[in-house]
């Protein structure tokens, strides 16, 4: 099931504009759960659960070209690799969670822009799928990063408004060329 361009543009544009009114308001609570969010093992167990489900599902959708015939064994051994990645090494695997999630949402977002070239909106999502597809690849290598990034983000409280209020501006404009589809 491929979600519309509407739908796939309004999501991210409201995704976008909850993260970046969070990163506006900049409350005290905003920069510690942000600064504990890399180690947090409950929020491992989410993000990284849901990429794992996420991706198993999508391996159970292969079709015969691609090693659909062998989707169990693959599915097994994706869910066992993912078991055993929450025990044996959870050093920052909820960042590896959230680029899971990431990259399969911006394939989703291509997918459902795919072949609509007489929409041109529809670039403002497009942009926005390859720019997750790039930092997920980053933060997956380097997951490290993402602390470093939170440290220098809330060092100056300018900082979490800047940002924030940019997430909320491309949010708008995500949002907004949603109904101009």
């Amino acid at each position: 099931m491929t979600l519309s361009i509407f739908a796939a543009t309004i999501v991210t544009g409201i995704c976008l504009l909850l993260i970046g009114g969070l990163l506006f308001w900049n409350d005290k609570s905003v920069s510690s759960i942000a600064k504990g969010l890399p180690r947090s093992r409950r929020f491992t167990l989410v993000v990284f659960g849901i990429g794992s489900l996420w991706f198993i599902y999508k391996v159970s959708q292969l079709g015969e070209a691609d090693f659909g015939n062998h989707r169990n064994l693959l599915m097994s051994i994706f869910a066992i690799i993912a078991v055993l990645s929450y025990f044996y090494v959870p050093d920052f695997l909820a960042i590896r969670g959230v680029c899971i999630i990431w990259l399969l949402a911006a394939a989703e977002m291509l997918r459902s822009a795919f072949a609509l070239y007489d929409t041109p909106g529809r670039l403002f999502l497009v942009v926005f799928a390859y720019f997750l597809i790039v930092l997920s690849i980053y933060l997956a290598v380097a997951p490290y990063r993402s602390r470093d990034f939170f440290e220098w983000l809330f060092r100056t409280p300018g900082r979490p408004k800047m940002i924030g209020g940019m997430l909320v501006m491309y949010g708008l404009v995500l949002s907004i060329a949603a109904f101009t589809y």
